[in-house]
């Protein structure tokens, strides 16, 4: 399926990854209904930041995924959906279990419900790396066990269950794209990348981080968004669970030093005990095996290796040293 000229509904395309999709989308001359979550300011946050001429093109809803009258209407006349509504910040979920629950698994059901019953051509599901927990065995294919070692971790889980319980018993056209670490412009400062540079924007030379052993398989922002057009376009991909990584583990900590290298600034890093998640919480490795993704989508990361990730982060950084989207962020305060 080529997605030019399809309808597509992007829930959570207000946020980090969602903005880009959008983008990506409406540059390949798709109808995009980007689905943002209501507020008294009409901000339709990171759509803001979308050049005019393309931010028309779009038809914005606003609403909350846990409506299901409205998710029904927004739904109506759509060919693909692409679902990445969510909570999605670890250490708040330790604090407000009962909202994770009524987003991510409530919201989920009502996009399934409405997608089947306006018979959309796909569904794309978001998942997370974070489902699996700690690596049991590297690097993580799609059969590795499923750890919920967070209330975010675990209603993500009983979300991705639920979807692909649809395709089972409905034979709802539903696959689940699960992304590992993902970096780049417009991430928020609950993650450790966009907190470390801003802070050392802020002239910040002893900063505090959470634990800087585990490693990640950190993404360019550019690769998750092509792994979801790969999903859209691919006719292999129903009922399926599929991982996009990059294949490679680096440590947070070591990434913190390419940062300052990079940056240029002589930083010394100290773990602030607030930052660091519940023992048994932390998940203490993530690497993908991304042969799923080769095999059944035209998919192929383009900030591979190191290599890759210092491409990366080069732009992130070049991004968030413009003043106009430094001050999008409160750096001097930890954001669960």
């Amino acid at each position: 399926m080529k997605i030019k000229g399809k309808t597509i509904l992007v829930t959570g395309s207000d946020g980090f990854i969602g903005s880009h999709l959008v983008e990506a989308l409406a540059q390949q001359d798709c109808h995009v209904k980007a689905f943002v979550y209501y507020n008294s300011f009409n901000h339709w946050g990171w759509l803001e930041q979308l050049p005019k001429n393309l931010l028309n093109q779009i038809e914005i809803i606003t609403g909350d995924i846990r409506d299901p009258f409205l998710v029904n209407q927004a739904t109506q006349g759509c060919d693909i959906v692409m679902h990445l509504a969510s909570l999605i910040a670890i250490p708040y979920s330790y604090i407000a279990p009962q909202h994770y629950m009524e987003t991510n698994i409530q919201g989920t059901l009502n996009i399934l419900q409405a997608a089947r019953e306006h018979h959309v051509s796909k569904l794309i599901h978001t998942s997370t790396s974070e489902v699996y927990g700690s690596a049991q065995y590297v690097p993580i294919d799609e059969k590795h066990p499923l750890q919920g070692q967070s209330p975010y971790s675990a209603t993500k889980i009983a979300a991705d269950q639920l979807a692909l319980s649809f395709f089972n018993s409905f034979s709802l056209p539903v696959s689940i794209m699960r992304p590992f670490n993902t970096y780049g412009p417009r991430q928020s400062a609950r993650a450790f990348i966009p907190t470390l540079i801003t802070q050392i924007l802020n002239q910040q030379t002893s900063i505090q981080l959470g634990s800087l052993h585990p490693t990640r398989d950190f993404n360019f922002v550019a690769d998750t968004v092509a792994g979801f057009i790969a999903m859209a376009e691919s006719d292999a991909v129903n009922g399926e669970t599929i991982n996009f990584g990059s294949g490679v583990d680096i440590a947070v900590g070591e990434v913190a030093k390419l940062i300052s290298e990079i940056m240029q600034r002589p930083v010394e890093f100290t773990v602030d005990p607030q930052r660091v998640r519940p023992e048994n919480s932390e998940v203490q490795r993530l690497l993908a095996c991304n042969k799923k993704a080769k095999a059944l989508t035209t998919w192929n990361p383009q900030y591979h290796g190191i290599a890759g990730l210092q491409k990366g982060l080069e732009q992130t950084i070049a991004w968030f040293s413009e003043k106009e989207h430094l001050n999008h962020y409160k750096a001097g305060i930890y954001n669960l």
